[in-house]
This record gives structure tokens, C-alpha cells and sequence, in this order.
């Protein structure tokens, strides 16, 4: 909660203000820009080169603008800057945009932070700022959590901006100290306001060299220091690694795009190969996707990824396709309470303490007034999520100067050259430095992933007329199913999952799935759906299968109500009824995505030059565009968006020589 003394931010909290009452701007100049030398070393920096600011204490986020604004006025235009920032108790955007309204010259900055401000998510937050030149990775968490998931010697400058260490010892704990020195790059620099002596002590013994300057205003004194050199190897090479010249991208899905989009970014010339005529032809092509943020009470390490996603995609989206209800509606999505194992993880998800702008318990009666339709079930409420056309992201994404698309190529063979990787096909051959894999489980047609764990999963869709009555739900409800507020008279609903089965015909009985999901689990608009939908041939009643009955697949898997499993007494499957005439009146879309065992994509180095982003499965809205950023700051060199431990669970390599041991 913050506070005002004398028109100057407070915080009760820790009883200290957040920067110096003569002037929080020119403090942040003089202690920490000045004090880091960093107008001189951002000239320096040649095209391509990155720097890393660590910071210990975002607050306001005054001390990233002020470092912003001079990197853009003295980098050269080709350089990238990462900021890392830490902090616990962040400020709501009504409190963020009350401080930063103090300072107008950093007007056109806070504006474009305020913006990102609402996709904030506990744990790890990447955002872009600059067209990708610029990146801020913000851990909302405790400093003793976030910092030891840093690699090693990637940071050449830090901002120790905590509260006042007599108030705030926490934040210069000798632990937090020695995380500093590891995470800091040899001769990185240090500068803070404090000039404590146990503070000074404590970074001499974590390795520092450390001086006391003239300080701010009625301040007499602060700290600078240095890194003192050590024999330890850099995780990440940082300013001085060159950036690949060229990449290229296989895939032209979600995965494909958003990797392209993001290397692109960085300056990389990124060639896009599609082997289908165009973009988003598979799992990607549907006329309508949800964003769908699902995870447990657990927060395991896949739902902690899925959790990041969700903040770093709706950034995403915001700069590709805004929400203007053509391409993107941020309408809102309930998940449904609707069964009794639903509404355990629910009870347990919404006992934690969550920001309402991610996500709130909300009951039948509250539920109702959100959607605009009667609920018979409460569930969780996610203010921003929504839906978008999946096929128009991906042409966001793709059209970039950098990014060149190489339509019906399709890549039958993986070579290394003398200068990099050669893909080639039928009639092609393209070279480039590093080559990222992004096509699904068509990946394992080449050499290098033969042995992953890829499983194609068949997806089928429902388009279904609307009514005057449906027409009044207005956000996405999902339950083992889901449905979209109609668009130009039509609701998208969905979606069956059946694996091994990379087949894309239409099917009367995956409709007939799609609609007992909704029968079952959201029966008011079932009912006011029911009049637009086909009648069963013969009764007369509309068709759907009743739940919990299954059907087999072409390869015995068993599918029913959005869940498979391996069944070896699964004998007799029940039949759904047939569609009125025959044949199905509904229309709809079959595609597949890729999958492997736990679920958890694969992302990340596969050997040196080769990258994969690999089985999104049903998450890739969400989950596409910062494993583009993971593959991004491993090729380049630069600070990554997640911590090790996410890294490590992405890793595709541990998990494929343990094959079906994928970390969940």
C-alpha cells in the first residue's frame, strides 16, 4: 500500500521513502547512472552487444526509466539493454501512476510501463519496450527467492535500491550479497546510497572493492564498487558476444512465428519455413483460440511457466493485435467449478493470495452477472484472458523487415556447414548461423529429433449457430470444454483431444463431444443454443453424446469429456447419435498439435547452433512467445525470462535421454 508525506511516495511498510524529498530523479542520476559510469558505457557498446543492469528493489520502477531514457539517448541503435529488477511488494497501477506522474520528462517512458503494468503476474514478468532493444525482467518475489535463479556472471551493473537497511535488513543479508557477486560479471560495478559500514563490509567479503563517494543532496555520502576478478567461468557471455547475423525458423505455427518475431527483434536476419502455402495451418489455424490460463494449487513447475506466459503474452498481443473485438476480444474467461475435482483445485488455487487483475474466486450468482448468462456453478474469473485469431497473430508476428517466409518448402534434412546450419528439401536448400525447430511432431521426420518423445494430437473444433438468447453470454467459459461469445452469429466451442492421431477430417461424433461438454457443464447456454442446433435423425432431440461415455480412437486411445488415457479393457465404445441428415450440419475444424509426456514443452539448446520449441500442445497462445524469448537470450547470449529452475524443467535434452520422463 503506498503512502503520501509532503507529496512524496511513502511506504508504511518499512517506514522510508522511496527516494531522496530534494529530488528522486536526479538522486537516481547521480547515485546509480553516474555512480555506474553507464552514459560512457552504453557509447561503448558496439551493434549487437547487450548490457545487464541488476536492481534490487523496483518500487516506483523511477531507476529503470532513468537508465531507459539514457540508453536510448547514448547507445548506439543496434545495442540491447536487459534490466533485472526485484520486487516483493509491487505497486497497483493506480499507485504506479500516481508516483511516476511526478516526473514528466520520463512521460513517454512511464506511459509505455503503465501499459505493461496490468499484465503483471507473481513470479518472473518479461516485457519489451523499444521494439525488443529493451527488456525488463521483473521478479515479483522475495530477493532470497529470485536472486539464486540468476546464471552466473551475467550482470555488469547493479542498482541496490532497497529500503534503508536499518529498516529493511532482508534486502543486504549477507546471502543476498553473495548472490550479487556470483550473478555480477568480472568487474561489474555496483553503486548505492547507503554507505552503512556492515553493508560496505558485507560486499568487501562477497568480493567487492568498494568506495565511499560524495553522495546526493543532503546526503553526504554513498557507496561505489567493483567486482574484483575471479577464475569463474561466465554462464552468459553478455556485452562483447556477437549476435548471430542469421537464424532460420522451421514452422510457420504459433511456435514458428512468435520465435521468428522475437529473433527478428533482436536484429537477427530470420528466414520462416513453412512446409504448407501458408502460415498457421495446423494447431494454429483455427478461426477463433482461447487464452486460457490453467494451473494447480501446487504451482508446479509447468504451472509456474504457464503463469509467466500468461503475463508475457497479453504484453505480446497488446503491441501485435490489440483488442478491438475483430482479431482479439479481452473479455474475460471463467473457469467453471463444475465438477467435484474442479472444484477442489479451485478451492485450493483461490485460498493463496492472488491480484484481482490475474484472477478471482468468484460464485454462481457473481459468476453470472460476468458472463451475462446463468451459471449453476461459481469458478475462477481471469479479467484479461479472452480470445483471439490465432492465424492473424501469426501474421502479426510474421511481418517484420527482418523476417523473410519461405512458403511449401518443406525441410527433409538438418547439415551443419563450415559457417552454420544448411535446411534443406525438394528443390531448396537454405543456409543460416543457428536454426530454431518449431513444427510440431512433424519434428522427428528429422535426424536430430528422431529419438523425442513428439506425439501428434488430433483436435477437433465446433462452430455453432447462435440464438438471440446465446447471444448475451459475453465471455469465455470453460470447463472440460469450452465456449467463445458468438461472433457474426456463431460460437466456437471445443475442443476434443485425441492422441496419436494426426488425421484432420470432421467428425459427427467429435461434435457430438463438443456438445456434451456443454450440455453437461454449462446448461443454460446449452439451452439457449438449443433451437440453432442440429436434431438427432430419427428422435428428433438434438444431438450429443451423453457425458461420460467414450469412444475408441484409430490407435485405442480412449477420448471422452476432454480427457485420454491408455485403457486395455476398453472393449465396446458407446456411440454418439447421429447428426440430422446423415451427415454433420455443423461446421468446424480439425488440426493438430504436438504433445509429450507431462506436457511440459520442449524449449531450449538441442546441440550448438540447433534450438527447438517444441509441443505446446493446447497452451500455445499462451506459451509461444516466451519460449521465443528463452531461445532468444541462449543464442544471444543475453539475461533469459525465466529463472534456472523453468529453464532446466524446459531443457529438451535431460528429458529426451529419459525418454518418457518429462518433468512436470
Amino acid at each position: 500500500m503506498l503512502d503520501w508525506k509532503d507529496g512524496q511516495p511513502f511506504s508504511n511498510r518499512f517506514g522510508d521513502v522511496y527516494f531522496s524529498t530534494d529530488s528522486g530523479l536526479e538522486e537516481t542520476r547521480h547515485v546509480f547512472l553516474h555512480g555506474n559510469r553507464l552514459a560512457e558505457r552504453f557509447a561503448a557498446l558496439s551493434a549487437g552487444e547487450s548490457f545487464c543492469i541488476g536492481e534490487t528493489g523496483f518500487g516506483t520502477g523511477l531507476n529503470f526509466l532513468c537508465a531507459w531514457q539514457l540508453f536510448e539517448q547514448t547507445a548506439p541503435s543496434a545495442a540491447n539493454l536487459d534490466f533485472f529488477s526485484v520486487e516483493k511488494f509491487p505497486l497497483s497501477e493506480d499507485e504506479l501512476r500516481a508516483a511516476l506522474a511526478l516526473w514528466p520528462e520520463l512521460a513517454a517512458q512511464a506511459a509505455v510501463l503503465l501499459a505493461r503494468w496490468r499484465r503483471r503476474v507473481p513470479g518472473w514478468n518479461r516485457w519489451n519496450f523499444s521494439a525488443g532493444r529493451v527488456r525488463l525482467t521483473l521478479a515479483m518475489e522475495d530477493v532470497e527467492q529470485a536472486l539464486p535463479e540468476l546464471p552466473a556472471r551475467c550482470v555488469e551493473a547493479w542498482f541496490l535500491d532497497g529500503f534503508s537497511p536499518a529498516k529493511n535488513p532482508e534486502m543486504w543479508s549477507e546471502a543476498v550479497l553473495a548472490d550479487i557477486a556470483r550473478a555480477s560479471r568480472a568487474g561489474g560495478t555496483l553503486a548505492t546510497y547507503t554507505c552503512a559500514g556492515w553493508v560496505r563490509r558485507g560486499l568487501q567479503q562477497a568480493g567487492f572493492e568498494v568506495e565511499r563517494v560524495q553522495g546526493f543532496g543532503s546526503k553526504r555520502e554513498m557507496v561505489c564498487g567493483r567486482l574484483l576478478p575471479t577464475d569463474a567461468p561466465s554462464a552468459l557471455q553478455g556485452a562483447g558476444r556477437r549476435i548471430p547475423s542469421s537464424a532460420l525458423i522451421i514452422g510457420g505455427g504459433i511456435a514458428g512465428c512468435a520465435a521468428a518475431h522475437i529473433l527478428a527483434q533482436r536484429g537477427i536476419a530470420a528466414t520462416l519455413i513453412e512446409s504448407a502455402p501458408q502460415l498457421a495451418t495446423q494447431g494454429s489455424g483455427n478461426p477463433r483460440g482461447i487464452l486460457h490460463a490453467r494451473f494447480g494449487a501446487g504451482m508446479n513447475a509447468l504451472h509456474r511457466f504457464v503463469l509467466a506466459a500468461y503475463g508475457h503474452a497479453l504484453a505480446l498481443l497488446d503491441d501485435a493485435v490489440p483488442a478491438d473485438g475483430e482479431l482479439r476480444s479481452e473479455c474475460g474467461l471463467l473457469q467453471l467449478a463444475a465438477t467435484e475435482a474442479e472444484a477442489k483445485r479451485i478451492t485450493k488455487l483461490s485460498a493463496q493470495e492472488w491480484p484481482a487483475h490475474v484472477l478471482q474466486a468468484v460464485d454462481a450468482a457473481t459468476a453470472s452477472e460476468l458472463v451475462g448468462m446463468k451459471m449453476a456453478h461459481g469458478g475462477l474469473w481471469f479479467p484479461a484472458g479472452g480470445w483471439v485469431v490465432p492465424p492473424q497473430v501469426c501474421a502479426r508476428l510474421a511481418d517484420h523487415p527482418f523476417i523473410v517466409q519461405r512458403l511449401g518448402c518443406e525441410v527433409t534434412a538438418l547439415e551443419r556447414t563450415a559457417s552454420g546450419w544448411r535446411a534443406s528439401g525438394e528443390g531448396f536448400a537454405i543456409e543460416a548461423e543457428q536454426v530454431v525447430v518449431c513444427s510440431g511432431h512433424q519434428a522427428k521426420n528429422l535426424a536430430q529429433f528422431a529419438a523425442f518423445p513428439l506425439q501428434p494430437v488430433r483436435g477437433q473444433i465446433s462452430i455453432l449457430p447462435a440464438t438471440a438468447a446465446s447471444e448475451s453470454l459475453h465471455a469465455v467459459l470453460c470447463a472440460e470444454g469450452y465456449c467463445a461469445p458468438a461472433v457474426a452469429g456463431q460460437h466456437v466451442a471445443g475442443a476434443t483431444s485425441t492422441f496419436d492421431d494426426a488425421a484432420t477430417d470432421l467428425r459427427e461424433i467429435d461434435h457430438a463431444d463438443n456438445l456434451a461438454k456443454i450440455a453437461a457443464h454449462m446448461p443454460a447456454l446449452y439451452q439457449a443454443m438449443n433451437q440453432s442446433l442440429p436434431p438427432c435423425r430419427g428422435c428428433g432431440r438434438v444431438a450429443a453424446q451423453p457425458p461420460g461415455t467414450h469412444r475408441r480412437t484409430p490407435s485405442g486411445r480412449k477420448v471422452g469429456m476432454g480427457v485420454e488415457s491408455q485403457d486395455a479393457n476398453f472393449s465396446t465404445p458407446t456411440p454418439a447419435l447421429p447428426l440430422h441428415g446423415g451427415g454433420s450440419v455443423l461446421a468446424g475444424r480439425a488440426g493438430v498439435r504436438c504433445s509429450v509426456p507431462g506436457a511440459t514443452p520442449l524449449v531450449g539448446e538441442v546441440e550448438p547452433g540447433l534450438y527447438c520449441s517444441l509441443a505446446h500442445g493446447t497452451r500455445g497462445l499462451l506459451t509461444a512467445g516466451i519460449a521465443g524469448e528463452v531461445i532468444a537470450a541462449a543464442m544471444c547470449g543475453q539475461l533469459p525470462p525465466l529463472p534456472q529452475s523453468l529453464l532446466d524443467a524446459l531443457a529438451p535434452l535431460p528429458r529426451v535421454r529419459n525418454k518418457g520422463q518429462c518433468a512436470t
